[in-house]
């Protein structure tokens, strides 16, 4: 089984980096207007969309912006985490197959309550910036490795 590693606030330095990857499939845009109640043509009806500025389709942006919780819930400072608040610009549409980057850097650390705030850029596949901000986590207590739990298969009915 795969692994994932927490990294505690002694451990972490200004500077370090991490990196976390995602494709994007029709069933990601299905599976996030569904749980989140987000039905806007934009995303689910091309015929609409291609009436829009985008001319097609778009990721919800908060499924981007879903990504950077993943990267520091998985791999910066990892499982333990406790994501407090973050900052987020919107500066370009997510398509359906675009692969993105969420890179991530740690640029400011408060000892006296043991936070990180971090850089966060989403780049799709061309290299181009699509969302970036900043977040503030409380990392894991300790050190840990731990095992990436599995998903059930997922289906999406017609209710």
């Amino acid at each position: 089984m795969a692994t994932m590693n927490s990294i505690p606030y002694e451990q972490l330095t200004i500077g370090d980096r991490a990196r976390y990857h995602k494709t994007l499939t029709g069933q990601d845009v299905l599976l996030f207007a569904h749980t989140s109640g987000d039905r806007n043509p934009v995303h689910l009806d091309e015929a609409y969309a291609r009436t829009t500025p985008f001319k097609g389709r778009i990721a919800h942006g908060m499924w981007s912006a879903g990504l950077i919780s993943a990267a520091l819930a998985t791999v910066l400072p990892g499982p333990g985490s406790i994501y407090l608040g973050q900052t987020l610009r919107f500066l370009r549409p997510v398509r359906i197959g675009d692969r993105l980057t969420v890179e991530l850097e740690v640029t400011g650390k408060q000892d006296e309550k043991r936070r990180v705030t971090l850089a966060c850029r989403v780049l799709n596949q061309d290299g181009k910036v699509v969302v970036e901000g900043e977040a503030e986590v409380i990392p894991p207590p300790k050190a840990a490795e731990v095992e990436v739990p599995e998903l059930p298969g997922i289906h999406i009915g017609d209710g």
